[in-house]
């Protein structure tokens, strides 16, 4: 019984550094964010790849956070970048922007 809960505390541990991890990278939120619009935008039509491209630093407290999408539309597949600026400061969304 000691045994199984070292495992299952330990698998515990494991997920909660990782998703620390992933939130300290703090574009989680923008990625949804991002899907959301693409679904939007593309109502019905396949996601093939979605992919984060970085983060700018544009000014002390402001980034930009880059997601490519590929899209398949009329069995055609078609590259969208969704870009997201942020405040770093209060994690508010500054401009959204979408490009083919």
């Amino acid at each position: 019984m000691k045994k199984l809960f070292c495992m299952l505390f330990t698998i515990s541990l494991i997920m909660n550094v990782h998703n620390l991890a992933f939130a300290q990278n703090g574009y989680e939120k923008y990625g949804r964010i991002a899907t959301a619009v693409i679904k939007e935008d593309y109502p019905g039509e396949a996601v093939v790849e979605f992919q984060y491209a970085g983060r700018k630093k544009i000014s002390e407290t402001d980034v930009v956070d880059s997601f490519i999408f590929e899209v398949k539309e009329n069995n055609q597949l078609k590259k969208v970048t969704v870009n997201i600026s942020h405040s770093l400061k209060n994690n508010k969304v500054l401009q959204l922007s979408v490009e083919e």
